[in-house]
């Protein structure tokens, strides 16, 4: 095996200089030491609000224009792209290749290390032609220390073919020939190199940002309801119900089943059907005239 690059210049390999005892700290301090980093992991997105404004910006006109979300990382950084891409169908009712997770070493890699992969550049370009990349699409690299091969590769092919670029890590890389980068810059870690800790959690809560602003403006949000949640089971069908009944409060919680009911489940639908009082298909028409922008039916 060759002699691999040295990082310790990287700020996420560095040791925390309030953690050097852990193995003799009381459980107490340890608890305290592991919450006040949880907490700087969520200060450090406030720090990059500009650029995460302008990227988000971006990526919501692609998407208007048929453009994809695709996360691209190894090993934890990987995991939680393909988390937040999972839960985007059930949260939004989006289309389930509307926003894709890649990671490196496939599926596979999402319950079993595959820690080798990540320095396969080559695979990473594989894996987009894959599944097809265009020039409309939104490719994010996720890795910690913003060094690893994997999603570098995939952004600097994304890159080539026209894509809108991002990078988003935990420590500021020396180079990064992306469109927007997105350094959270979350520091040492308690246990040394263990960026599944705070930058683990400081990436979850950019991903969550991305996806839950980038919705609200595709017109899945109305004020700050999940309106296009499909009832699809006990807690959702329940939750749709809520939802309805937030829209006229004198209505009963079986009188908004029942409607819901009729509209097969489609919650935007059923508001418009109750607001405007029209019948289902009516109602499914207006929404899909307004581009399934809720207000743009409610609000007009």
């Amino acid at each position: 095996m060759t002699l691999p690059p040295d990082r310790s210049h990287v700020r996420t390999e560095q040791q925390h200089a309030e953690s050097s005892g852990l193995d003799g700290m009381a459980t107490s301090s340890y608890i305290r030491l592991m919450a006040d980093e949880g907490r700087r992991a969520a200060d450090s997105i406030d720090r990059i609000a500009d650029e995460l404004e302008r990227f988000i910006e971006a990526l919501v006109q692609r998407m208007r224009d048929g453009g994809r979300l695709i996360y691209m990382g190894a090993g934890t950084s990987g995991r939680l792209g393909v988390l937040d891409a999972s839960e985007c169908p059930p949260t939004f009712q989006s289309d389930p290749g509307q926003v894709l997770g890649l990671i490196a070493g496939g599926d596979s890699a999402l319950r079993i290390s595959s820690e080798r992969r990540e320095d396969d550049a080559s695979d990473a370009m594989e894996q987009l032609e894959s599944i097809g990349l265009d020039a409309l699409d939104t490719v994010v690299g996720i890795t910690a220390g913003g060094t690893t091969p994997w999603p570098l590769g995939g952004l600097a092919h994304a890159s080539e073919r026209g894509c809108l670029t991002a990078l988003l890590c935990c420590a500021r890389p020396e180079h990064a020939e992306v469109d927007h980068l997105l350094s959270l810059e979350t520091g040492p870690e308690v246990l040394t190199g263990s960026t599944r800790l705070k930058a683990g959690t400081a990436t979850k809560l950019a991903l969550n940002t991305i996806t839950t602003i980038a919705f609200t403006r595709l017109g899945k949000v109305h004020g700050n309801k999940m309106v296009d949640v499909r009832a699809v089971n006990e807690k959702l069908h329940d939750r749709a119900i809520r939802i309805l009944m937030t829209y006229d409060e004198a209505m009963a919680r079986s009188a908004a089943d029942d409607l819901l009911a009729r509209c097969d489940g489609e919650l935007k639908t059923a508001i418009v059907a109750l607001r405007h009082g029209v019948d289902p298909d009516a109602a499914r028409s207006s929404v899909a005239d307004a581009g399934g922008d809720l207000s743009g039916v409610l609000d007009d």
